[in-house]
């Protein structure tokens, strides 16, 4: 009984020590975003179909979890609808399915990511899960676009490839927002 108590002493003191280590790391890494330092080399790592994007910070704002969506009727099939983040309306697009995949079945991972206010246009995408942040400056650039599945994707930037070889592809959200393509949602 005694012992026990001590292992969750133990337990809960550890949990604490490393609870304050990455609120200290997420500190850090805000900063910074703010000051515009690393800005190119920390990114927002996210799952979208069956691939993996990087975004820039100053290109992606909040991140919220998926709620109701309002359809808009006459609109492509990748166009899910509008959504109501904060008191404003955001369109949200299903990027999977707009580069031709399957549609994301949204589950529990799956969040909205509400374009930056940088680009000046209310729209969110639809990702499978976020997967954090991602340092590219530990990434090995890919040298040419061999393995993009996909090389007519609007906004397609250079490709990384991780310590466990996962391949992660920049994603421009200020090309994708000037697609004639990606702005006429209408049929």
């Amino acid at each position: 009984m005694a012992s026990e108590t001590a292992t969750k002493k133990i337990d809960i003191a550890g949990r604490r020590t490393r609870l304050r280590e990455f609120q200290s790391q997420l500190v850090e890494r805000m900063q910074a975003v703010r000051s515009g330092v690393d800005t190119r080399s920390n990114q927002l790592g996210v799952m979208i179909g069956p691939n993996r994007w990087l975004l820039n910070l100053q290109e992606a704002g909040e991140i919220v979890p998926v709620g109701a969506i309002s359809p808009v009727p006459l609109t492509q099939d990748w166009f899910l609808g509008l959504t109501n983040v904060r008191g404003n309306l955001v369109s949200v697009v299903d990027f999977a399915r707009y580069q031709g995949y399957g549609s994301t079945s949204v589950d529990k991972d799956c969040r909205i990511v509400v374009f930056g206010a940088s680009l000046s246009f209310n729209s969110s995408l639809l990702v499978s899960r976020v997967m954090g942040l991602r340092n590219v400056a530990e990434m090995e650039l890919q040298q040419g676009d061999s393995q993009n599945e996909n090389k007519n994707t609007v906004g397609m930037n250079r490709s990384y490839v991780d310590g466990d070889s996962h391949v992660w592809t920049e994603l421009n959200l200020s090309m994708v927002v000037q697609d004639p393509r990606f702005l006429h949602v209408g049929l």
